[in-house]
C-alpha cells in the first residue's frame, strides 16, 4: 500500500482497529522500561495461555499433545520483546511455524518407512537434519521465515512425544501460533504498537558489518570523512500502518 493512501483498518472503529495494529497518528517511543515490563507481562501470558489450554483440557491430554512445543518459548521473545521486528510479524509466526510442522512430520513420516525402527533410530539425525533445513528454504520461498519455527520442523523428527501424535501436530501448531498471536494482540497493543505489518513478505534486514570484519571502513579508506558520512544511507521511519 503506498504512502498517502487511507489503509481498510482506517475505516474500523478506533476501539477495534487498535487492536489490529492501527493507529492514525504513530505512537510515541516508549521509555525501555515500559518495553521491559510488557515484554516480560507478554511473555509470561503467551506462554502460560499455551499451556493451560494444551495441560489442563483434556481433550488433548487424551491426544498425548504436549503441553507446548518448545519452540513457542523463542517465539516469545520475538513477538514479545522485539514487536517491531519483520519476523516477528503474524505471517512469518503462524506461516513459518505451520510450514516448519508439515515439512517436519513429512520427512519423518518417509523416513518410518524404513523397514525396522532401530534403522529410524539410527537415522534420526538425518531426518531432523533436513527437516530442519528443508523448512529455512520452504519459510524463503514463501516469504513466512520465523527462526523458531525451524526448532518446530526439527522436533517433528527427534522428539518421541511429538512423533506420536503424528499429523495431529499441524493442527496443534496452528492453534498455538493463534493463541500466541491473540495475547500478542491485546498486550502489545496497550501501550505500543503490533503488528507493524499483516501481509508483507517477512525479510531480514542485515545489520552493519563491523569494520574490525572489513566493512564500511574497507569501502571509504580513500574517502574524506565528509565523503564517508554523505555516502551513508540512513533509513527513512515510515509512520503507514501495518498492512
Amino acid at each position: 500500500m503506498s504512502v498517502g493512501t487511507k489503509h481498510r483498518l482506517a475505516r474500523w472503529p478506533p476501539w477495534l482497529s487498535r487492536w489490529l495494529g492501527y493507529r492514525a497518528i504513530p505512537p510515541p517511543k516508549r521509555p525501555e522500561y515500559i518495553v521491559w515490563l510488557w515484554s516480560f507481562v507478554g511473555a509470561f501470558c503467551g506462554i502460560s495461555v499455551i499451556q493451560a489450554v494444551f495441560g489442563q483440557a483434556q481433550y488433548f491430554i487424551s491426544r498425548g499433545v504436549p503441553s507446548i512445543v518448545a519452540s513457542y518459548g523463542a517465539s516469545a521473545v520475538l513477538i514479545y520483546g522485539s514487536i517491531d521486528a519483520p519476523l516477528a510479524q503474524p505471517r512469518p509466526l503462524l506461516g513459518g511455524h505451520f510450514i516448519g510442522a508439515l515439512v517436519g512430520v513429512c520427512i519423518t513420516k518417509l523416513f518410518h518407512l524404513l523397514p525396522t525402527e532401530e534403522r529410524f533410530q539410527e537415522l534420526e539425525w538425518l531426518a531432523g537434519s533436513l527437516a530442519c533445513a528443508t523448512s529455512i528454504v520452504a519459510m524463503q520461498v514463501t516469504g513466512t521465515t520465523h527462526p523458531p519455527a525451524g526448532a518446530t520442523a526439527l522436533l517433528a523428527a527427534v522428539n518421541s512425544d511429538i512423533r506420536a501424535i503424528g499429523w495431529y501436530y499441524l493442527p496443534v501448531v496452528l492453534l498455538t501460533s493463534t493463541l500466541a498471536l491473540a495475547v500478542a494482540l491485546l498486550l502489545n497493543n496497550i501501550q505500543r504498537r503490533y503488528p507493524v505489518f499483516w501481509f508483507h513478505p517477512a525479510v531480514s534486514i542485515p545489520a552493519p558489518v563491523s569494520p574490525e570484519l572489513g566493512g564500511l571502513e574497507t569501502n571509504t579508506q580513500s574517502k574524506t570523512p565528509a565523503e564517508s558520512h554523505a555516502s551513508i544511507e540512513i533509513p527513512k521511519q515510515e509512520s503507514t500502518p501495518p498492512v
